[in-house]
């Protein structure tokens, strides 16, 4: 057996495997099959719901690890600086049976069968922030990725080789990259990071060649509409504002939906006149993905001085609100609050607060935003906030249960006193809860605790059309929940913390579900498939 095994390896080593060629055109994006996953979300919507039920609320408890895999990319050594750069953060593609994935400067494509590395490749070390990066973007044969120094970077997905490289934005401006590029027709959408008192920006590149589109300024030029939000241009032409995620996109609307960060500097004093909002920060913007031009624009944090971004995914899904059938866009909100859209126009519906701590707003406006209490913003004896500046929420992925019609999130209760001199924790470490809202009224119709946890809690969420809620708590555990319960049906230790959301496809008529923690992933499926297996009718596509 030994010697089969050694002659096996030396096989795969001498003939690497070949991939069949991967052609993720419009119509897969839009309609992703049940054996796919070709976007960070899975698909354009931001559900994060499978149709999928082949692994159900009556047999998860006999849930079992299908494999597991470990991946360790050596002494790189701005990587290894911190643990957050050795995580993987990112939610995988899925394509012809393979994932990709990132771990700063480094894409591996893998096995979706059995976790086998088929190829990887390594970015050379740089001096950005290695905080994270969420994943690929996939078009046509080839894959899409943001390097931590901030450039666009083109590989095959065949065998991992360089197409092509640029840069869009400057390491040395303290520029980092982390996001996963969306791809929206012939448009790459990318946009970088960056933590000083500099003006923001979302561009689009040609996914052949790479070259510049268009680009969308979130802090207006001078005289543009949005400008007289700002007490002066040039705080405006530094103000922040960066997309930490990449959104979600309707079809039939032609419409891509962006949360923006926070504006900078966080000490600016209020604008004198009532209209002192410093937009398009801390909104949630609706853009034409062709001509990168603003449609309509919701801001959900007024002059935002707490880091309150809105860079929380916009959750997309057709309902009916008081009586009426609506196109919605929802977002649970880093700043406490939820709030509920018509995405047509960015009429406002429905603004409630989902964690009642909640206390930087004295109420709401008639627009339905929060009006920020000043008396709440930094001073010298220190002022009690919550949530405090990592959020009641953050990039963690959200999910939506279209049956049930409930959104759910993780979340934190926390406080901060916020002074002159900084701000620091009051409640650590946090507690932390999943939340299950209902979108018609904005209210938690359950919670489930998650426990304390030293580090910042990061495991994002799916559903499932077979009732079942997939995310991890603060002591190491992946479990199934009941979506309409929260009660805890199935959980294993895995160990280490949950770092990514969770997805789940098919293949050989085989469901699993596949969920990383620190740098290994682990694929869970039942231990054999059930007679006749195979997806269900409604489950055709995800």
């Amino acid at each position: 057996m030994k010697r089969l095994l050694l002659f096996s390896s030396l096989i795969f080593a001498l003939f690497p495997p070949t991939l069949p060629a991967q052609n993720v055109d419009s119509a897969t994006l839009l309609h992703p099959p049940a054996d796919s996953w070709p976007t960070y979300n899975g698909e354009y919507s931001g559900q994060r719901f499978s149709k999928l039920d082949q692994i159900n609320s009556s047999n998860v408890n006999s849930l079992a690890l299908a494999w597991a895999s470990h991946f360790d990319f050596g002494a790189q050594s701005f990587a290894q600086q911190a643990n957050e750069g050795r995580r993987i953060k990112a939610s995988p593609l899925l394509v012809d049976g393979v994932l990709y994935f990132t771990i700063t400067d480094n894409v591996w494509a893998i096995d979706a069968r059995s976790g086998r590395e088929i190829w990887h490749y390594a970015w050379p070390n740089n001096n950005a922030i290695h905080v994270a990066n969420r994943g690929l973007g996939i078009y046509g044969s080839w894959l899409y990725f943001m390097t931590p120094d901030d450039y666009l970077v083109s590989l095959n997905a065949k065998d991992g080789t360089e197409r092509w490289r640029v840069q869009i934005a400057d390491v040395k401006q303290d520029f980092f990259s982390a996001s996963a590029p969306l791809i929206i027709g012939n448009h790459v959408l990318v946009g970088p990071g960056n933590n000083d008192d500099i003006r923001a920006f979302l561009e689009s590149r040609d996914p052949a060649t790479g070259a510049l589109q268009w680009r969308w300024w979130v802090d207006p030029d001078p005289g543009a509409p949005g400008s007289q939000t700002w007490s002066d241009n040039a705080t405006m032409m530094k103000g922040g504002g960066f997309p930490w995620l990449n959104g979600t996109y309707d079809s039939e609307l032609n419409l891509y939906y962006l949360g923006t960060g926070n504006g900078v500097p966080m000490d600016r004093p209020p604008h004198p006149t009532p209209d002192g909002d410093s937009l398009y920060t801390a909104s949630i913007v609706a853009l034409n993905p062709d001509t990168g031009k603003l449609v309509w624009a919701y801001q959900v944090t007024p002059h935002d001085t707490h880091d309150y971004d809105a860079a929380q995914m916009p959750i997309l899904f057709d309902a009916e609100f008081n009586g009426k059938p609506r196109k919605l866009v929802a977002q649970i909100s880093r700043n406490g609050y939820f709030f509920l859209l018509d995405r047509v126009t960015g009429e406002h519906l429905l603004t409630t607060k989902f964690m009642p701590q909640t206390n930087w707003a004295k109420g709401i406006d008639a627009q339905g935003r929060p009006i920020p209490d000043y008396t709440k913003d930094a001073n010298p004896p220190g002022a009690l906030v919550s949530p405090y500046p990592i959020g009641a929420t953050n990039w963690w992925a959200p999910s939506y249960d279209p049956k049930l019609g409930l959104l759910y999130a993780n979340a934190a209760r926390t406080w901060a006193y916020f002074t002159t001199a900084g701000y620091g924790r009051f409640r650590f470490p946090p507690q932390y809860v999943t939340v299950a809202i209902d979108y018609k009224t904005g209210k938690v119709v359950w919670s489930h605790e998650l426990g304390d946890q030293s580090a910042v809690l990061i495991a994002g969420l799916i559903t499932t059309a077979g009732n079942l809620l997939f995310t991890g708590d603060s002591t190491g555990n992946f479990m199934a929940l009941d979506p309409s319960t929260g009660k805890t049906l199935w959980h294993v230790g895995l160990g280490q913390y949950v770092t990514n959301a969770p997805i789940t496809y098919m293949l050989d008529g085989r469901q699993y579900v596949l969920v990383a923690a620190n740098d290994t992933f682990f694929a869970f499926a039942l231990p054999e498939p059930p007679a006749g297996a195979g997806q269900s009718a409604s489950a055709k596509h995800r």
